[in-house]
């Protein structure tokens, strides 16, 4: 049985304009990436105690990419299990070539609003 991801649709938001009081005006748009295993995270995991400490969010889910995906994934929004979660820091990635399944970058998520 080979392993298979879900869909996730990914939103990033453009700056359009800005309104009376000099605030950024977003758009957004959202595209289904493919494939995507998303995990939660435990307690116990390095990864909790770094974000915690660096910038005080919790994370709640990995997410692992499909190899050759060239979105930016930093500051962007993603939906999947019906919410919506905003992705934390920046996506580690290892060497396409010596990992032998099909994703080789992965993002932390926590909910959103």
């Amino acid at each position: 049985m080979m392993i298979k991801g879900i869909p996730i649709t990914l939103i990033r938001k453009t700056e359009t304009g800005r309104d009376g009081f000099n605030n950024p005006i977003y758009s957004e748009t959202s595209e289904i990436v493919e494939n995507c295993l998303v995990s939660p995270i435990s307690e116990g995991d390095n990864s909790i105690t770094t974000d915690l400490a660096m910038n005080g969010k919790h994370g709640l889910y990995q997410v692992a990419i499909p190899k050759g995906d060239a979105h930016a994934w930093e500051g962007s929004d993603v939906e999947f299990f019906g919410h919506r979660w905003k992705v934390i820091g920046f996506p580690t990635e290892g060497i396409e070539s010596l990992l032998p399944l099909d994703w080789n970058k992965k993002i932390v998520v926590e909910r959103y609003g």
